[in-house]
């Protein structure tokens, strides 16, 4: 959620995504997925490394554990809100950095 934000900021702050990208990928904020998602995203590219019907699944079964041991995951039940709106808008076979969109709709 954070590197799509994170892209999506950028873009409607004026700013350009691919110098946001260097800038913040190297320091605190780096991550796998900001190095590897982000430009992705930023490229138009939303094939599935993993597909957003098998992480909603993973999510469900987290969910469900978390239920069982009495811990409260609101982050997580986000993540489930913001990725089943996109798969019931048809994004369910896209890559999970297709949540970018989420913003774009």
């Amino acid at each position: 959620i954070g590197v799509c934000e994170a892209i999506v900021y950028a873009e409607k702050a004026g700013l350009e995504p691919e110098t946001v990208l260097k800038s913040i990928s190297t320091g605190a904020a780096g991550s796998w997925s900001l190095s590897n998602l982000a430009p992705r995203m930023i490229n138009g590219n939303f094939d599935p490394g993993f597909y957003i019907k098998h992480f909603i699944k993973d999510i469900n079964i987290a969910l469900q554990e978390a239920e069982g041991m009495g811990m409260d995951t609101p982050g997580l039940a986000l993540a489930k809100e913001m990725y089943a709106k996109l798969a019931e808008a048809g994004e369910e076979n896209s890559g999970t950095q297709a949540l970018y969109k989420y913003w774009d709709r």
